[in-house]
C-alpha cells in the first residue's frame, strides 16, 4: 500500500523540507524522526487504499486514504473493450503473417499448427467480443477479465476470458 504524509491539511513529501503553522521550516529528512517527534509535528500517516480498475471507474483518493469511485459509462467501456480486443487479435496475428505472404507469393502451404493457431485467436476474439457486448452492467464487464486463484491446497483455479488468448502450438 501507498502512505501519504499530512500535518493538518497539508501534504508533505519524504526526502522534502516543509514549513510548519508557524512558518518554521522543518528539514528534509523529517522522517526518520521517532514516531514520537512526528506525533508531536503533528505529522500522520494516511494509506491510500488502491483504486479499482481504471478500465471500468473513475476514483479519487478520500482525505482519509479511501477511494471514491464511479462506473465509466457502460457503452464507453464496452467500445474500449472492444477496440483493445481487436487490435491485439491484429498483434498475434502479424506474428505469422509472413506464412501468408510466403503462400501468396510462392504457393508455400501454411503450416498446419500456424493456420490452426490463427483460426482459434480468430474465434477467441469473435467469443470476447460477444461477451462484451452482452454484459450486463459495470460488474459483468468486470467478471469477464481472467482472474487466476490459488486455494489454500495449491489448486488453481481460472475465471474470465478476456484476454486469455491461444498460444501457438
Amino acid at each position: 500500500m501507498t502512505s501519504i504524509f499530512k500535518v493538518g491539511d497539508q501534504t508533505i513529501q519524504l526526502g522534502r523540507a516543509w514549513r510548519d503553522s508557524d512558518g518554521t521550516l522543518q528539514p528534509k529528512n523529517w522522517h526518520i524522526w521517532s514516531e514520537d517527534d512526528k506525533k508531536a509535528a503533528g505529522i500522520s500517516e494516511v494509506v491510500l487504499q488502491p483504486f479499482p480498475d481504471g478500465r471500468l471507474y473513475n476514483s479519487s483518493h478520500n482525505a482519509d486514504g479511501s477511494v471514491t469511485s464511479t462506473a465509466k459509462p457502460l457503452e464507453d467501456v464496452k467500445t474500449k473493450l472492444k477496440q483493445e480486443v481487436k487490435i491485439r487479435q491484429g498483434t498475434y496475428l502479424f506474428q505469422t503473417d509472413w506464412a501468408i505472404v510466403r503462400k501468396a507469393d510462392a504457393g508455400t502451404d501454411i503450416p498446419s499448427n500456424i493456420q490452426t493457431w490463427r483460426d482459434a485467436i480468430r474465434k477467441k476474439a469473435t467469443e470476447m467480443e460477444a461477451a462484451i457486448e452482452t454484459a450486463a452492467d459495470t460488474d459483468a464487464v468486470e467478471a469477464l477479465f481472467v482472474k487466476v486463484t490459488t486455494d489454500d491446497d495449491g489448486k488453481v483455479t481460472k475465471s474470465g476470458i478476456l484476454y486469455d488468448w491461444p498460444e501457438l502450438g
